[in-house]
């Protein structure tokens, strides 16, 4: 408990140093998406390798949006497509991009993929603080729904953190001592949860 509370601490730190997100254009954003849409508008499309489905983006929150694909752009986050893709695109583009994905919002019944959810609620607790009950209402804008997301995505993003191909000190810190097993249950625990967070499929 004393380790989660001093991560929270530093997670609070951390947000206020963030610079105010600027405001985004919706249409905008609609125009500069079609290239995100291949893959990011067909429910279920997997990834070749690793396998994982590609993530629901639809509703998912503005700031974090933009926050990852500027991860792609610095090398934060491994990917090389999206890496390629994200360096095509300027701040302005980015935030159009975040805002219109933002404005999609569905209903979405969440599913519970492979691990044990039950056993993943109980893992998750210490992802609560800042990711919000059942992964739904997130601290602040910075940070990711969880809550409906595809189980499969999440196992691949938390495993990214814990082999170091997503940079982010925080979340390493938290996914260190967890197993794969161990992620596939928080996975499958977040992933059933509803949501607003929706593949979309008209743009």
């Amino acid at each position: 408990m004393k380790i989660q509370s001093l991560l929270v601490v530093g997670l609070l730190v951390a947000v206020t140093a963030l610079p105010v997100h600027a405001a985004g254009d919706v249409d905008s954003g609609r125009a500069a998406a079609a290239t995100c849409m291949g893959c990011h508008g067909a429910p279920g499309l997997r990834n070749t390798y690793p396998p994982f489905r590609v993530p629901k983006l639809g509703g998912q929150q503005a700031e974090y949006l933009a926050i990852a694909l500027k991860a792609y752009q610095s090398g934060g986050r491994s990917h090389p497509t999206m890496q390629a893709q994200a360096n095509t695109l300027s701040n302005q583009t980015i935030t159009d991009i975040a805002t219109y994905l933002s404005s999609l919002v569905a209903a979405n019944d969440g599913e519970k993929g492979k691990g044990n959810a039950a056993a993943g609620e109980k893992k998750a607790q210490a992802c609560i603080p800042c990711h919000g009950p059942g992964g739904g209402k997130p601290l602040t804008p910075q940070y990711p729904v969880l809550a409906g997301q595809y189980p499969d995505f999440i196992a691949y993003a938390l495993t990214g953190y814990k082999s170091g191909s997503r940079n982010n000190a925080i979340m390493k810190g938290l996914v260190t001592a967890l197993s794969d097993a161990d992620m596939q249950d928080v996975a499958a625990y977040f992933a059933s949860q509803p949501s607003s967070l929706s593949t979309p499929t008209k743009w």
